[in-house]
C-alpha cells in the first residue's frame, strides 16, 4: 500500500476512504469501538498534501499513507478517546498529545483513524467488553479474536486495514495473532519508546507494536519505530541468519496440566523440520524446563496488573462500581497484596529472566507452541464473576507459554505455520535471547516462505 501511494497509484485520500468503507461494512466482527471518519480523512489529506508538495520528505516515510488504528489501551494517539474497553474511563480528558510511540507512527506516514476494541484494562484473552462492541474472530465469528489487541487482530485479518497498533503485557500481541492467522511480534524489554507520560507499563512487563500481516512488514514497523538509543543489548546487525548451524530449542508439548492439542504441537515439530533441512541444529526440550516458570510468570502477572489497577482506581479516582465484576474482583485483590509480598513477586520475576537467559547459553532461540488449542468460542473468558485465579487458570491454559516473555522480558513471535481441518490458523512462537528480533524475523521469514498459510480477506483499498 504504502509503494502504490508513493507511486501515486493510489492516493492516501483513497486508500483512506477504502478502510472507512471496510469498517462499515464489517461492524459485525465489533473491531473498531471508536471510529473517527473525519480525523482519518484530514491525516490523509495531509499526507497527500505532503507527497505533492514535499515528496522528498514523504519518501522518507515508511508506510506513507498507509491507513491504521490505535488500540483501546496503551500509549495514547492525541485526539482519540482511549478507554481501555472501560465505563470508569467514560468522560476522562482526552488526549491532547501523542505517546512517544503514537509519534512514532505519524511520522513513519500512518494515517489513524479509529481505536480497536480491547477487554476492560486489557485483563482477558479475548476482547468482549461489557461496554461493547463483542470482538469476534473474522476467520470463524463464533470464536474469539482473542485478546487484548483482538480488536487489532481482528481488524487487520478482516482487511480493515493491514496493520495495526497492539499492546502485549501477557501474550495480548502474540494470542490475538495467532488466532487470527497473523505475525505478532512482542518486542525485547525496552526496544520500544515508552513515554511520555504513559505510566501504565506494569513494571516493564508490556510492549507495545503492532500486528502484521506478514513478516515483512513486521520487520519494517519494528525498524521504523524501535529506540534508536543502544543499550546494553545490543540489536544485531540488520539482514538475514546463517544458512547453518543454529542452535534451535524445540518444545512441542505444555504439560499434562496444559496439554496443547496434537495439530498444535506436531506444526512446531513441522517447523522444527523445515529448519534442520537447512542445517540448523534441533534440541529436543521438555515441559519441565518450563514448568516453574511458567507458574511464576503467571503469578507475577497478576500480581502486577492487579497493583497497577488497584493504584490506577485510587489516584484517578475511578468508580469501581462501574466495573466489570471481575476487573473490580482485581483490583479489591491488588489492594490485599502488601509491599513486601509485590517485591517478592518482582524479585521471582527476575529468577525467571535469569533461569531464561540460562536456556540461551547454549541455545540460539527456542520453538514452541503458542496455543493450546484452537480459538474458544466468544464467551470463553467471561468477566461477569470476581474468581481472579479461574480467570487465570482458563488464560494459561489457553496460552500456557504467553507471559513467559513477558515477565522474563525477552523477544517473542509468532506466525501461522498451516491450518487446522476447520480452516483455522495452527500457529508457533519462536523466542530468542534480548536484542535477538532480527535473527527471530529472519527465521520467521524462512518459514513463511513455505506458504502455508493464505489470508482470506483482501486488504481494503488493495483489491486490484
Amino acid at each position: 500500500m504504502a509503494d502504490a501511494i508513493r507511486s501515486g497509484v493510489v492516493s492516501a485520500c483513497e486508500a483512506m476512504e477504502a478502510a472507512l468503507s471496510a469498517a462499515s461494512a464489517n461492524t459485525a466482527f465489533g473491531a473498531i469501538c471508536h471510529l473517527d471518519d473525519a480525523r482519518g480523512r484530514e491525516a490523509a489529506a495531509r499526507l497527500d498534501a505532503e507527497r505533492t508538495t514535499n515528496p522528498a520528505h514523504f519518501a522518507t516515510r515508511p508506510f506513507g499513507g498507509v491507513t491504521t488504528l490505535a488500540k483501546d489501551l496503551g500509549g495514547p494517539f492525541a485526539g482519540f478517546p482511549v478507554r481501555a474497553g472501560s465505563r470508569m474511563l467514560d468522560g476522562m480528558l482526552d488526549p491532547a498529545m501523542d505517546s512517544d510511540l503514537a509519534d512514532r507512527f505519524r511520522q513513519a506516514g500512518f494515517a489513524c483513524f479509529g481505536l480497536t476494541t480491547s477487554p476492560e484494562f486489557g485483563l482477558s484473552l479475548a476482547s468482549e467488553p461489557a461496554r461493547g462492541p463483542i470482538c469476534r474472530n473474522p476467520l470463524d465469528p463464533s470464536r474469539t479474536a482473542g485478546g487484548s489487541s483482538g480488536g487489532a487482530a481482528a481488524a487487520v485479518a478482516a482487511g480493515i486495514v493491514a496493520i495495526a497498533h497492539a499492546t502485549d503485557a501477557g501474550g495480548s500481541i502474540r494470542v490475538p495473532a495467532a488466532c487470527c492467522g497473523l505475525v505478532g511480534l512482542k518486542p525485547t524489554r525496552g526496544a520500544m519508546p515508552g513515554g511520555p507520560h504513559f505510566g501504565n507499563h506494569l513494571g516493564g512487563i508490556a510492549s507495545e507494536l503492532a500486528v502484521c500481516r506478514s513478516v515483512r512488514d513486521t520487520r519494517a514497523i519494528f525498524e521504523a519505530l524501535r529506540g534508536k538509543a543502544r543499550g546494553p543489548f545490543a540489536d544485531p546487525a540488520p539482514g538475514d541468519v546463517a544458512e547453518s548451524n543454529l542452535r534451535i530449542g524445540v518444545l512441542t508439548e505444555t504439560g499434562r496440566d496444559y496439554p496443547t492439542d496434537a495439530a498444535r504441537s506436531t506444526v512446531v515439530s513441522d517447523a522444527a523440520k523445515t529448519l534442520e533441512r537447512e542445517g540448523h541444529r534441533i534440541v529436543p526440550l521438555y515441559w519441565s524446563d518450563f514448568e516453574d516458570s511458567v507458574a511464576i510468570s503467571a503469578t507475577v502477572f497478576a500480581d502486577i496488573a492487579s497493583v497497577n489497577l488497584a493504584r490506577l482506581a485510587e489516584t484517578a479516582g475511578l468508580d469501581l462500581d462501574l466495573a466489570e465484576p471481575l476487573t473490580r474482583a482485581f483490583a479489591q485483590r491488588g489492594r490485599k497484596i502488601s509491599g513486601g509480598d509485590l517485591w517478592t513477586s518482582l524479585d521471582v520475576a527476575v529468577h525467571v529472566s535469569h533461569r531464561t537467559w540460562a536456556l540461551f547459553e547454549s541455545l540460539d532461540c527456542v520453538l514452541m507452541p503458542m496455543l493450546s488449542s484452537a480459538p474458544p468460542p466468544v464467551g470463553s473468558f467471561p468477566a461477569d464473576h470476581a474468581d481472579t485465579d479461574l480467570h487465570l487458570q482458563r488464560m494459561t491454559a489457553f496460552a500456557p507459554l504467553a507471559s513467559l516473555a513477558n515477565i522474563s522480558g525477552f523477544p517473542a513471535l509468532t506466525l501461522p505455520f498451516g491450518a487446522d481441518a476447520d480452516g483455522l490458523p495452527l500457529p508457533l512462537q519462536v523466542m530468542g535471547p534480548m536484542g535477538s528480533e532480527t535473527l527471530l524475523l529472519s527465521l520467521a521469514t524462512r518459514l513463511e516462505r513455505e506458504a502455508r498459510w493464505q489470508h482470506r480477506f483482501a486488504v481494503a483499498g488493495l483489491a486490484a
